[in-house]
């Protein structure tokens, strides 16, 4: 999806579905504006369900403050003009209130992005500013405040959060990756441990996380297995960002196809719209020309020549899983049956292991320990399909969800007996 092509208002309301429909605003909640180059601010409406907005709700406000639309404007739009005011570099506000964030919100505190190393990147700094009435001057003048002081995002207490970007997505990727840091870290504390921050030297660490240098070919030929696996891949990608696995930045699936060559999802493309074209061939140690795969293609790499067995890998980042990699907590799968059989003994493993020393972690991976932690970074799932891998997916971060959600029960997990295990490895041909 080219987002820059896309009419003012089609991009309020694009996005705005995308908040609605993953649980981030209610019908009546949060508001979206853009500043275009006339200097014309678009924003959504106020008393419209956002489940159902349509582009010609959109409302218009000119720098002479004339008003045109159908609707009145989103009582909250002094304060998206005062940002505008404050800062002219930024051309899209979004303010929403998705419940973890409210959390925070209400205790007074801001969510911890260093937990893992994207989030901070992609956050920035972050202030809080001090509560007011909702669309009155003194809280546009309170936000406005905290923007001039240079940062893009802003808790408000008792209230959600706003942040201003070049753009409306870009201001949608900082928001999502703000709410999974929140839920990231709720889930953490659920489970009675304080989340484990990235150290600056990690940090570092993580900037050096690049693709390896790689020649480029032109395919010849695309094959009907070629082709099939991109759809299928592209149908799970998206059904793995709808469910919440990962978020529109980060999450990488693989596919070997017969012939040794493997496709894999590309490098920094939203994850919620990527198209079969828009995948990455890589054979012989190059890539498809002309196109990005993801960083971690080297670690894909070095999984499939060691394990001709692994026929798709998968690296996510969801969010009940992801509060044992943030913590000291070891995650046990033997919870179910179910799911020992499709993870078997879950390890975990140090940052940087997957981008810094991807062939020893290599090493550590096969069919019969196929998924493992790395600390403060993801989960990694291989499988014998596409679909096995995902399904480890689905498996690790129900049963992470099952665990955190023991905590209110207030009494101890009791896990399947070793005889119990045994007699599962033998029924299953563990």
């Amino acid at each position: 999806m080219n987002f820059e092509m896309m009419h003012p208002a089609d991009r309020i309301v694009t996005i705005m579905n995308r908040i609605y429909n993953y649980g981030m605003t209610t019908t009546s909640g949060g508001n979206l504006s853009i500043c275009d180059p006339d200097g014309v601010v678009w924003i959504s409406p106020s008393g419209v369900d956002k489940g159902s907005l349509r582009r010609e709700d959109i409302m218009q406000i000119y720098p002479d403050g004339t008003i045109v639309g159908p609707h009145k404007p989103s009582v909250e739009y002094p304060f998206h003009l005062a940002i505008y005011a404050a800062r002219p570099d930024l051309k899209a506000v979004l303010h929403a209130h998705p419940p973890a964030l409210v959390g925070f919100s209400l205790v007074r505190e801001i969510p911890n992005t260093a937990i893992i190393p994207h989030a901070k990147f992609i956050c920035g700094d972050i202030t809080m500013a001090e509560y007011a009435l909702p669309g009155s001057k003194l809280l546009g003048e309170r936000i406005a405040a905290e923007f001039a002081g240079g940062v893009n995002t802003v808790m408000l207490e008792n209230h959600g959060v706003v942040i201003g970007a070049d753009d409306l997505f870009n201001a949608f990727m900082k928001f999502e990756t703000l709410d999974y840091c929140a839920r990231l870290e709720i889930n953490a504390r659920t489970l009675g441990k304080e989340p484990i921050a990235l150290s600056e030297k990690h940090m570092d660490i993580y900037k050096q996380k690049n693709a390896p240098a790689m020649d480029e070919f032109i395919p010849r030929i695309h094959t009907s297995e070629e082709l099939d696996t991109r759809r299928e891949m592209c149908n799970l990608i998206h059904r793995a960002y709808d469910n919440q696995l990962f978020t529109s930045s980060q999450g990488t699936f693989s596919k070997r196809l017969s012939d040794g060559s493997f496709i894999i999802t590309p490098y920094a493309m939203d994850r919620k719209y990527l198209e079969p074209a828009d995948l990455v061939r890589i054979e012989n140690g190059m890539k498809e020309h002309g196109k990005n795969p993801s960083r971690s293609v080297g670690l894909h790499m070095a999984i499939y020549e060691k394990h001709p067995e692994i026929q798709s890998i998968i690296v996510a980042h969801p969010p009940h899983i992801m509060a044992f990699a943030i913590t000291d907590s070891k995650f046990d799968a033997r919870l179910i049956p179910e799911s020992y059989i499709a993870l078997k003994n879950v390890r975990k493993f140090p940052f940087g292991s997957s981008f810094m020393q991807p062939a020893l972690l290599a090493n550590e991976i096969s069919i019969k320990n196929p998924v493992c932690i790395i600390e403060n970074d993801c989960v990694i799932c291989g499988g014998t399909s596409l679909l096995n891998a995902f399904d480890r997916l689905e498996v690790m971060e129900y049963s992470a969800k099952s665990v955190i959600d023991t905590a209110v029960l207030g009494k101890a997990i009791v896990n399947i007996k070793p005889d119990e295990v045994k007699d599962i490895e033998i029924a299953f041909n563990l």
